[in-house]
């Protein structure tokens, strides 16, 4: 069977490293890698299949730096091409970016069953358009592999039980990631307390909201007059932020990091404040409490089970919840909730079922 495996963005590169490698364990299995280029800065990309010695991509598409319609315009005429060329059995997909949609209607139009991994999640906010690619892709996704049952519940709502794929409950491949990397972990080489907290924004609906980004910036400025945080910032974050002239002085300010550098800041950190879905959830696999700084997640196991806290961009909220951050989380958080650590070993073997 012929993978054709679309990335683009951080988190991919990372559930890929696992993927990949649970591929190789089957000559049944060859895949080609394509690199979008949605992340396209080395610190957001190439670094990660350095440090996780992910296989080079095949093809490299050069789609970043521009708008959503544009991008995913621009991913889709390049796989489309890539997809007369090699003939795939299967496209496969991660997650919810640009990437995600662009190669999932390239492959659909052109009759190649999809392959979708992390499907099911919904934030039920059409805002994001995360959940809008999410969504999309769901729909026309052959092969469907859910982190939680939560997830597999919710494609059941939306009537997937009647729709020609097949869905799996597959537990998390970024999961697997921690539990494959977490002794590589590495101290990064920035000023670095022994009490600190992570923190991370680039939702565009924190972003594009210049009164909203305002306000977290002005929270976490003010919590980082007594207590270090270090913020990786995103090259298009940094670009708003500059250009909207947002001054702050005390935050930790970093360029984005490898994935064995947000490791060992997660290991050693008191606490996240983040509005991304990947942290939160690699906080609750280190048992550290996050402060979600947006009011919905579909990670919503985390929330119900106490693990993190959605706070939004209220300025006094946030700076209120992390001075109480000790009495608002339960220890120690539950076990499991996002499968054993063997999700990419699952997900091959259905994949091979279907040869």
């Amino acid at each position: 069977m012929r993978i054709l495996t679309i990335l683009g963005a951080r988190p991919q590169f990372i559930k890929a490293s696992v993927q990949s490698k649970a591929f190789k364990k089957y000559p049944q299995i060859e895949e080609i890698i394509v690199h979008t280029g949605q992340h396209y800065d080395f610190k957001m990309s190439e670094i990660f299949f350095s440090d996780l010695n992910i296989p080079k991509p095949k093809f490299f598409l050069e789609a970043g730096g521009t708008t959503h319609s544009k991008m995913t315009g621009k991913i889709m005429e390049g796989i489309e091409k890539i997809i007369f060329k090699t003939k795939p059995d299967r496209v496969l997909v991660y997650g919810d970016t640009n990437s995600t949609l662009a190669g999932a209607l390239s492959g659909a139009k052109l009759n190649i069953p999809i392959i979708h991994i992390e499907a099911g999640l919904r934030s039920f906010n059409l805002k994001m358009p995360e959940e809008i690619n999410r969504i999309l892709t769901d729909r026309i996704s052959s092969l469907l592999f859910c982190p939680t049952q939560n997830a597999y519940e919710n494609l059941k709502k939306e009537g997937f039980l009647n729709f020609p794929c097949k869905i799996h409950v597959s537990g998390d491949v970024m999961f697997d990631c921690v539990k494959q990397y977490s002794q590589y972990a590495k101290k990064p080489n920035i000023p670095i307390s022994s009490n600190f907290t992570l923190a991370s924004i680039h939702r565009a609906e924190n972003t594009d909201d210049i009164d909203k980004l305002k306000s977290i910036f002005e929270a976490i400025e003010f919590i980082a007059k007594k207590h270090q945080v270090i913020l990786p910032l995103h090259p298009r974050v940094a670009k708003i932020l500059s250009d909207q002239k947002i001054k702050f002085s005390n935050i930790t300010i970093t360029e984005p990091l490898g994935y064995l550098e947000m490791i060992w800041l997660l290991q050693n950190s008191k606490c996240v404040l983040t509005d991304s879905g990947g942290l939160q959830k690699e906080a609750y696999f280190f048992c550290k409490p996050s402060l979600i700084l947006r009011n919905e997640s579909e990670w919503i196991e985390l929330t119900q089970n106490n693990c993190n806290i959605l706070v939004g961009a209220d300025k006094e909220r946030i700076i209120d919840s992390f001075a109480n951050i000790s009495k608002l989380f339960n220890s120690p958080f539950p076990k499991h909730l996002f499968g054993n650590g063997f999700a990419s070993e699952l997900i091959a073997e259905n994949i091979l079922e279907q040869i």
